[in-house]
């Protein structure tokens, strides 16, 4: 359901009552849990994914695809994560349950969507492993950054075109969607997120994206995002996409724009969309 166009919201209260969350499945609700649970070990997390056939089937796909950067098939659960590890199979099997659990409203276009969400996750990993961020932690976030803005979308249909004309900036979508209905992308996400029960330190850090120097606690994980995000709509990284970032954040990250430069990765071993096919 939505609200007539009107002003921008104010109240993050009322904008809620305007929009229905869409619904994690069991997979991905039992993967969440696993995120606060400590003991949770590789038998764990292979057993809830193997639940789900069509979620092992693309995860698989996954594993086999430019993304994982694997060399021969991977035709197993237990050896993917042999071969990269239980958090990283976590962290795409999660973003499989994000992608199947949601509905882009009209005036989205889904590839560009989704590959967009997916090129922010490859550089926030990228840029997390340069700092003291987890790097699938980072990935994750990056990937469901911009689901606030199917949200936003129900709230305010009118707005989409606006929040999508191109050419968009780097930064410049969150100040449409601040200017036309009254929050950014990366708070909406953090209250889906709160309301999918995600730790709250990747809660704040989403919440937090669009402007990470706003609090008096500055989190690494905002600033990792943020610069992601940035990177995700600029096209292929040169010296001057860089020069663009927002130098503070840099600093504050102890980041070197020419060392980024030589150690920057291939777009194309980030982004993979077909394997959200069914």
């Amino acid at each position: 359901m939505s609200l007539p166009d009107r002003a921008p919201f104010t109240d993050m209260s009322v904008f809620l009552k305007s929009v229905q969350w869409p619904v994690m499945p069991e997979a991905g609700q039992a993967l969440i849990r696993t995120l606060n649970d400590e003991d949770a070990d590789t038998y764990t997390i292979c057993r809830i994914i193997s639940k789900d056939p069509t979620l092992t089937a693309t995860l698989l796909r996954m594993a086999n695809s430019a993304m994982f950067g694997l060399s021969g098939t991977v035709d197993t659960l237990e050896r993917a994560v042999s071969v990269v590890g239980m958090s990283q199979v976590r962290s795409r099997a999660l973003s499989v349950c994000v992608v199947n659990s949601c509905n882009l409203p009209t005036g989205i276009n889904r590839l560009e969507f989704w590959h967009y969400s997916m090129l922010c996750a490859g550089y926030a990993q990228w840029l997390a492993e340069l700092c003291d961020v987890d790097d699938q932690e980072a990935w994750l976030c990056g990937m469901m950054l911009r689901l606030g803005e199917i949200n936003l979308g129900q709230a305010r249909p009118s707005a989409l075109p606006q929040i999508e004309a191109k050419p968009i900036n780097p930064g410049e979508r969150w100040l449409r969607q601040r200017h036309l209905v009254g929050f950014d992308e990366g708070e909406v996400t953090a209250e889906l997120a709160h309301y999918w029960d995600f730790p709250e330190a990747l809660v704040q850090g989403l919440r937090h994206t669009a402007q990470p120097l706003v609090m008096s606690e500055f989190r690494q994980l905002s600033a990792v995002l943020n610069l992601a995000a940035r990177l995700a709509e600029s096209g292929p990284i040169t010296p001057q996409t860089l020069n663009e970032l927002p130098v503070i954040l840099l600093e504050m990250l102890h980041l070197d724009p020419s060392n980024l430069l030589l150690d920057a990765p291939d777009a194309d071993t980030l982004v993979d969309v077909s394997v959200f096919k069914s």
